[in-house]
């Protein structure tokens, strides 16, 4: 997918209406994870990523800066993010608890 065509998200969408459900993609632009919740809002919020798992079953919840992460809408309105962090190297985040 070519994000260099897809619109940054602007501080103040980013609120967990807009990122809840958002698939993250990482360097290699393979599906990595889903963002489940936010703690906090705009840039300061950790973004709760799902990642592994098949069918949302078995995922480990991990929590990121949202500075680690790049939110945009692509062309049909669909928000999403890019990192440059691997899936192996999310696995090895410590597991998120509420």
């Amino acid at each position: 997918m070519d994000h260099s065509k897809h619109m940054p998200l602007r501080p103040d969408e980013m609120t967990e209406a807009n990122l809840k459900g958002a698939n993250v993609y990482g360097p290699d632009d393979h599906d990595i994870g889903t963002v489940s919740h936010l703690h906090g809002s705009g840039q300061t919020a950790r973004a709760v990523v799902d990642v592994g798992g098949f069918l949302g079953l078995g995922a480990k919840p991990v929590a990121l800066d949202s500075s680690r992460l790049n939110f945009m809408r692509d062309e049909n309105g669909k928000v999403h993010a890019t990192t440059m962090m691997t899936k192996d190297e999310l696995k090895n985040l410590p597991e998120h608890h509420d």
